[in-house]
């Protein structure tokens, strides 16, 4: 079964009833609002719940890299071949996140946490026990194809209970909490290499995959909306007189084979696309001024240590987790403010003028950052530095959030699907840009490259801004399904 059944099976009643008749799935709550299902602690809990999981990827893929010659040595091979495993855990990464986005909107977000979480444990147990390369690479994109969902479905899970007025704040919180992971992964790593182990480090993540999911399994209800759903359709189709014998093959529990690649087909829509690319020139910067650290900022200022190089990330996550939540608040301000003067008009890129705010802060930091270590040398020159880390922290999460919220706001019905088909192609452009930012600092200097990546946050910004003044004429271009309420 796949979902031109579900096409066909709603075209063979159409001549009969009215469309929204037969696809209409009562709510078990009456004419109760979709957004008023849970209290305001239950929201809160299930923002707790999804944060924990949204740190998950990053946790995964970051504490990864300090271990490395750890476990070339262990494994008998080298730090250039063993690195493949980041490299993978991103593929990984990419897929995982699209095909249990496809999924959640057909089959809903709770399913998708109970199928990935067990796939994260078993990875993780099995990186702790891998005893050779090839072994270590198999577990390594098993595990991060289950915890792929956590960024996704978790954002689409807060786009379920929270209206758009109140939206901002609370992806912005869990922006905030994901990014943590950025940060903090480089310490728990490097310190688990050089104190414990980094098999007992993946055996940790395995157990706190199997505490989420008993959690989830125990106390996380469904999110997504009562009319939301293809499986729902299609067991309220499954009901219907006029279908006949179709009722026995559209039971909940059958498993139907989804394209989870037909996600990236969202990114026809220019306004998709344009943040997309906004979105993706400030995580470039970040790139530039962290995958490098301990060749800019470690070897400028004479820092050898691996838990000071990881404490180095410490001010871009401080920065991170202290403005997304400002940040998605500020979006939601932007949103009522300008719903006001246009009386009562609600325009889905009001949303991004929250990044006008604080978005010059992306190629101001970055900037700064390479002039700096070129040119200022001793505790001074360090302390700019770190002060130009914490900004672009700040400067990110201001793009970012509002961002991720718009893209809920104007594919809500398809939230889960959005998020991941952006950061998938967000990977595919970081890909190359990892593997370039050390042989353009040899060939061009801290500065040169910093740049670079200055021009290329700036055009991001452009972008936001012809978003902002073209964002309704653009939807207009391409329609790619729009539910903005």
């Amino acid at each position: 079964m796949t979902r031109s059944f579900f096409v066909s099976a709603t075209m063979s009643i159409s001549e009969e009833s009215p469309l929204l008749d037969a696809l209409h799935v009562p709510d078990a709550s009456g004419d109760c609002d979709v957004y008023d299902r849970f209290t305001k602690a239950q929201k809160n809990f299930i923002i707790f719940v999804v944060s924990f999981a949204g740190l998950l990827p990053t946790l995964v893929t970051g504490t990864f890299v300090p271990s490395i010659p750890q476990i070339a040595h262990d494994l008998d091979s080298k730090g250039a071949v063993v690195s493949l495993a980041v490299s993978l855990s991103v593929f990984a990464n990419a897929i995982g996140g699209l095909v249990w986005a496809a999924y959640s909107s057909f089959y809903g977000r709770r399913p998708m946490y109970l199928w990935g979480m067990p796939i994260l444990c078993i990875g993780s147990f099995g990186v702790a026990a891998s005893m050779s390369l090839r072994t270590l690479l198999f577990w390594r994109f098993v595990q991060a194809f289950g915890c792929a969902g956590g960024v996704s479905v978790g954002a689409a899970v807060i786009g379920d209970i929270y209206r758009p007025e109140q939206r901002g704040t609370a992806l912005g919180i869990f922006f905030g909490a994901s990014l943590l992971g950025v940060a903090l992964s480089p310490i728990i790593g490097g310190t688990a290499a050089h104190y414990w182990s980094w098999r007992n480090l993946h055996f940790s993540l395995g157990i706190w995959g199997v505490i989420e999911m008993v959690l989830i399994y125990l106390s996380f209800p469904e999110t997504s909306h009562p009319q939301s759903g293809e499986i729902r359709k299609l067991a309220a189709l499954s009901n219907h007189p006029q279908l006949g014998e179709t009722r026995k093959l559209t039971l909940p529990f059958n498993f139907v084979l989804i394209n989870p690649f037909n996600s990236l087909w969202l990114l026809r829509s220019p306004n998709i696309m344009a943040v997309t690319l906004a979105n993706a020139s400030a995580m470039v910067t970040d790139y530039v001024l962290l995958v490098p650290i301990a060749y800019t900022i470690g070897a400028r200022y004479h820092i050898s240590n691996e838990a000071l190089i990881g404490a180095c990330f410490l001010p871009s996550g401080l920065g991170n987790f202290i403005a997304s939540p400002i940040a998605g608040r500020l979006s939601d301000t932007m949103i009522s403010k300008w719903k006001v003067k246009r009386n009562g008009i609600w325009v889905p890129e009001d949303r991004l003028r929250a990044v006008l705010v604080g978005g010059l802060l992306v190629p101001l930091s970055v900037g700064l950052s390479g002039l700096v270590t070129a040119y200022i040398a001793g505790p001074l020159g360090l302390v700019l530095n770190l002060l130009c880390l914490f900004l672009n922290g700040i400067g990110v999460d201001f793009v970012l959030t509002p961002i991720g919220s718009y893209n809920v706001d104007v594919l809500q019905s398809r939230s889960a699907e959005v998020i991941a088909a952006v950061t998938a192609f967000r990977a595919i452009i970081l890909a190359p840009v990892t593997a370039a930012v050390l042989p353009s600092i040899e060939m061009l200097g801290v500065a040169g490259t910093n740049g670079i990546a200055t021009v290329i946050a700036l055009v991001g910004y452009g972008l936001i801004v012809l978003t902002i003044r073209y964002g309704g004429r653009m939807r207009a271009w391409v329609d790619v399904g729009y539910t903005p309420l």
